[in-house]
């Protein structure tokens, strides 16, 4: 993986594709298994690019900031569980985003990646204005030496299988129907980090996870599974809560914090994944921590009579 294009004594020719890849879900896994097929076929590598911050990110006016299915972490593994050979990861600043469409075909793709072939999603655009679209890329691609070529709509009952539909879903808290778009059970993972310890104070611990970039793509409080507490062991039932923790702060920053139902120990610095199964309730504000602390409690017994359902 590079934050940047390769160097060059590192570029070698590849089949190339490029998109955001928020959530890699089914329609991004067809598009990435056809471009490894591809380069293996004509003894390239495969190769990814994609974009941090995301676009409508570092586009986006006002206080909202868009939401993210997942985290930079999440994406490159779901792209490594494809068997990629390289992604490059390209900082989206200013400088990129006014770079003319042309501009960015050949200094980026043919001199910085060296792609010779490129398959791309038919309604892919780029450059400064979002000026360039698969025909540019089409006109552009013999004179460059790129042969380009369009991914189709992978559709499900008349749906386009996307990135916003994964959203929708996430936003209904339809865990069943994410985990259908996505290929696999929604999942966030991070570190753990040391928190405030109120948790501890109310008499319910939780491990501390940044959400640190974007707006996650739900929030609330949410029965789940924590995995890689210890190596190799069965993942642990949790309660967890997304958001910015409006009855302990103002305007603050997108937190998960989970409780663990029947663990306790150190788990400072272990990279966890948090799987969402159900969803309890929104997030709320309280007068007072007794209050809080009541409704964490209700919490964390909704969540075992879930357990107890599923045994």
């Amino acid at each position: 993986m590079f934050r940047r294009l390769p160097p060059p004594d590192q570029r070698r020719p590849c089949a190339l594709t490029i998109g955001n890849f928020d959530g890699v879900h089914r329609g991004h896994q067809a598009l990435v298994r056809g471009l490894v097929s591809e380069a293996r076929l004509y003894g390239l590598i495969s190769c990814v690019l994609t974009f941090e911050p995301h676009p409508r990110e570092f586009f986006a006016t006002g206080t909202t900031e868009p939401v993210r299915i997942a985290n930079l972490r999440d994406k490159l593994e779901a792209l490594a569980a494809l068997e990629v050979d390289r992604v490059c990861v390209a900082h989206f600043n200013q400088s990129l985003a006014a770079t003319p469409a042309a501009e960015f075909v050949s200094e980026v793709l043919v001199n910085g990646l060296h792609a010779r072939r490129l398959l791309i999603g038919d309604d892919f655009r780029f450059g400064a204005r979002r000026s360039g679209n698969f025909s540019l890329l089409r006109e552009l691609g013999p004179d460059l030496g790129m042969e380009v070529n369009a991914m189709p709509t992978v559709s499900e009952q008349g749906k386009r299988i996307s990135s916003s539909l994964v959203r929708q879903a996430l936003g209904a808290a339809d865990f069943k129907r994410v985990s259908h778009l996505l290929g696999r059970p929604y999942r966030l993972s991070g570190r753990v980090i040391h928190g405030r310890r109120l948790g501890r104070d109310l008499g319910f611990p939780t491990l501390n996870l940044r959400f640190p970039h974007g707006r996650p793509a739900l929030c609330g409080v949410f029965v789940v599974l924590v995995h890689g507490i210890a190596q190799g062991s069965e993942p642990l039932p949790g309660v967890a809560s997304l958001g910015t923790r409006p009855a302990v702060e103002v305007d603050g920053r997108h937190l998960l914090e989970v409780h663990l139902l029947d663990w306790s120990g150190d788990a400072y610095g272990k990279l966890v994944r948090v799987e969402f199964l159900h969803k309890l309730r929104d997030e709320e504000h309280f007068d007072s921590f007794a209050e809080l602390s009541r409704k964490i409690a209700a919490d964390e017994k909704a969540a075992r009579e879930f357990f107890d359902a599923c045994r």
